[in-house]
């Protein structure tokens, strides 16, 4: 599988990462399976979050790198943190106290990435860069970014902090095309022309900041599947026949749709089911003709101007 530096910082991972989202539901047996066929394609990224399944993700998780002693060393491991019950929270005391928690849940030393899980408008910037300061001088956390933030919220953030953000979490793919609608609608009274995200695809470019998708194959904020909605006939009739161009499945068209972009962007897949990793990642080394990609654009029912 190909690899990216991610936000240029010298960290290699894989084109595609496995979301852990729903492991918490998996027998032992079949986890292990999951993550083993995950190595086996290529993916070396595992992404966590410390709300996921109230933390009953990372804490399996953590058990199967105990189990297998060796295995902590061939993988990166990212966590999020700053959703708490009903509010968000970036405040120092729970930025530490949430990384020591996913440490120990992980049962590892240290995160490779953590990113802050969604904007907390009552941030105070300093109190982040204290928090980061601390946690990378002692090594618990490698590298930093974000999840869900806009540009002006990131240079807000990087003029206290003195690490790099490498990463910024955002939703995209196939069905959910917001991050590239307004850029190619510019100057342009309609919807598709409405700047929603301050062109935060384009900032990340500038920035050289990496951006990873979460949920490629929804087409709203947790609203469904397009692979599965009559709404997307012709999405998934496009992708079909583009990715029998390519021996592979319209699942993979659609990861390969995402990795053409020039953006290099990372995909994370949150599936559980061992063949369906095997099944997307045979996408992340397929490169769509400039042609190809605007053709699964417009069969979502976007129009170009």
């Amino acid at each position: 599988m190909k690899t990216i530096d991610l936000g240029k910082s010298g960290l290699t991972v894989s084109a595609i990462a496995l979301g852990c989202m729903r492991i918490a539901e998996l027998a032992d047996d079949k986890l292990e399976k999951l993550i083993f066929t995950a190595l086996e394609t290529g993916i070396n990224f595992f992404d966590h979050a410390d709300i996921y399944g109230g933390g009953n993700c990372e804490t399996r998780f953590g058990k199967l790198l105990a189990k297998h002693p060796g295995l902590r060393g061939k993988i990166l491991i990212q966590s999020k943190c700053g959703i708490r019950k009903g509010f968000f929270d970036f405040s120092k005391e729970h930025i530490l106290s949430s990384v020591d928690g996913s440490l120990k849940r992980l049962q590892t030393d240290h995160l490779d990435l953590l990113l802050l899980h969604r904007p907390d408008t009552l941030m105070e910037p300093e109190e982040v860069a204290q928090a980061f300061e601390t946690l990378h001088a002692s090594g618990k956390v490698r590298f930093f970014g974000v999840s869900n933030e806009n540009p002006a919220q990131m240079e807000l953030l990087q003029k206290f902090v003195s690490q790099k953000l490498i990463v910024n979490q955002l939703q995209f793919g196939p069905a959910h095309t917001s991050l590239v609608d307004c850029g190619l609608n510019v100057n342009i009274n309609t919807p598709a022309g409405t700047m929603f995200d301050g062109s935060v695809l384009e900032y990340c470019r500038l920035r050289e900041i990496t951006i990873q998708t979460w949920s490629p194959f929804l087409f709203g904020f947790f609203e469904g599947n397009f692979l599965v909605d009559e709404r997307y006939t012709e999405l998934n009739r496009t992708l079909g026949r583009i990715g029998e161009r390519y021996g592979i499945s319209r699942e993979a068209a659609a990861v390969a749709w995402i990795a053409r972009h020039p953006a290099r962007i990372q995909t994370i897949i949150g599936t559980t089911r061992p063949e369906r990793v095997a099944n997307y990642c045979r996408g992340a080394d397929v490169e769509l003709s400039r042609e190809e990609w605007y053709e699964i654009y417009r069969s979502a029912g976007n129009r170009l101007p």
